[in-house]
């Protein structure tokens, strides 16, 4: 409802800015017409009175005198020809030519005024009537008869404003009329458009209520004339973005809870083993070792999750040391012993050089043991784990190596973002988190290192780490 109010006032708002539009144009428009058509009303006076004048003058110098009989004939049929008003005066302004020969009038001392600046032509309102504005057409001409003197005449016509007052009526209703159904036109037509953009708001409000409660099986559908395309997309986006969130994250709390729940069932089964004798005393050191690893796992594991908070925030500041990454990887290693054993699997090349790099070694050593971790997961069993080191153009790097399935060219890009686990490797790795290669990267990168990775597609996949042998802090 809320929401058709404001389409309503919206609407409201439009029809009166239309109105407005319209009643100034139909402003403008009725006044440019009406001028228009006066000064139209006024040049056909002019040019009847100047023919009028014409007559009279051929006709005077003809005859010599104004009081002919064709003098008054002419007179008569102008006027009722074409409806106007004749008065002739002499020089000193005096009539002496009108529609009643009874008329002695004067001529008005301000139209006479006028006359003697030159022609005049107007509309005035007080020589005949002052409730009725009448056309007015004044001007003064010289009558000349032989060798006689010239005579001065002024001659006033008068013209109708009716048909001027019936064109400006015809204009203001045709216009009123166009107007009316303009408006109405325009109030159907917003006004079927305020409801459906009422509807489809109230559809999109509906849809976003259901993404509020974690539904998100109904996508809005775009409609090009109510809202762009590209929003309605970037809606859908964010809300599918949402959805896999929440998957996600359904997934991340599952996995984290079984990655926990390993380690401390392990540690908890053999401490209480230890404690009750089920152990024997004999195997105990065999066992601390096991706990001490299964307690070195666990803090990796909570070490990576803390730290990609803290990555995410930008709070992360390595503390750099000189460390040794081969002694690094080989302790890794072995955290991974019966793992190893149970996949029967061959490790090459651990006995190489020891190389040093300037690093964080906490940080380092998670990133290996992710790599290690993955390493073990996805050899084949029976297969081989390969490490190499070496030194080049300042730069430490650790190779690991497992052969196995590898990584299809299209899996690759894809590898260190956040949560992604590649189609083949969904079954292997039921409870692995997504997470360590993401964090491996980021880890490596506030080390001012990089991590490659390098696969043929059944064959192997290898893993590089590249750390500066020396940190520039400057």
């Amino acid at each position: 409802m809320q929401n058709r109010n404001s389409y309503i006032k919206l609407l409201h708002y439009f029809l009166f800015l239309i109105m407005s539009v319209i009643i100034i144009f139909g402003v403008i428009v009725i006044s440019i017409s009406s001028s228009f058509y006066k000064q139209t009303e006024l040049d056909k006076l002019r040019k009847t009175s100047n023919l009028f004048i014409s007559c009279i003058s051929e006709e005077y110098n003809n005859t010599g005198s104004l009081n002919s009989e064709v003098f008054g004939k002419l007179h008569r049929i102008f006027m009722n020809e074409n409806n106007i008003m004749i008065y002739i005066y002499d020089e000193k302004g005096k009539c002496i030519l009108s529609e009643s020969p009874e008329n002695k009038q004067y001529i008005q001392n301000d139209i006479k005024s006028c006359i003697d600046n030159g022609e005049y032509l107007d509309i005035n309102s007080k020589s005949i009537s002052s409730e009725e504005p009448y056309l007015l057409y004044g001007n003064k001409f010289i009558l000349k008869h032989n060798n006689e003197s010239p005579v001065k005449i002024y001659a006033v016509f008068y013209g109708s404003t009716h048909n001027i007052s019936m064109f400006t009526l015809k204009i203001f209703l045709i216009y009123s009329v166009i107007a009316i159904i303009s408006i109405l036109l325009s109030y159907f037509i917003v006004k079927k458009r305020a409801n459906k953009y009422t509807l489809y708001t109230n559809d999109i409000i509906r849809i976003l209520k259901q993404y509020s409660k974690g539904d998100f099986s109904e996508k809005i559908q775009p409609d090009n004339t109510v809202f762009p395309e590209e929003t309605v997309k970037y809606i859908n986006m964010l809300a599918l973005n949402v959805e896999t969130s929440e998957e996600t994250s359904k997934t991340f709390i599952a996995n984290v809870s079984h990655e926990l729940r390993t380690p401390i069932t392990t540690i908890g089964g053999f401490v209480d083993g230890i404690l009750d004798g089920t152990i024997p005393k004999n195997r105990r050191n065999e066992y601390l070792v096991i706990v001490s690893n299964e307690i070195q796992r666990l803090k990796i594991l909570i070490s990576s999750m803390l730290n990609m908070s803290r990555f995410e925030s930008g709070t992360l500041k390595p503390n750099f040391q000189e460390t040794n990454l081969t002694d690094l990887v080989i302790k890794t290693v072995f955290m991974f012993e019966k793992k190893i054993e149970a996949k029967n699997l061959e490790i090459e090349e651990l006995d190489s050089e020891r190389i040093v790099a300037e690093v964080d070694p906490d940080l380092i050593q998670q990133v290996i043991y992710n790599l290690i971790e993955n390493a073990v997961k996805f050899v084949n069993t029976g297969g081989k784990l390969s490490f190499h080191f070496e030194k080049e153009n300042g730069m430490c790097i650790v190779g690991i190596r497992n052969t196995g399935e590898g990584l299809k060219d299209s899996e690759i890009p894809q590898v260190f973002d956040r949560f992604y686990k590649t189609d083949s490797s969904r079954g292997k790795d039921i409870t692995g988190l997504g997470l360590g290669l993401s964090i491996s990267r980021k880890i490596l990168h506030i080390n001012n290192g990089n991590i490659v990775v390098k696969s043929v597609y059944g064959e192997y996949t290898e893993f590089q780490i590249q750390v500066p042998e020396k940190q520039n802090l400057l």
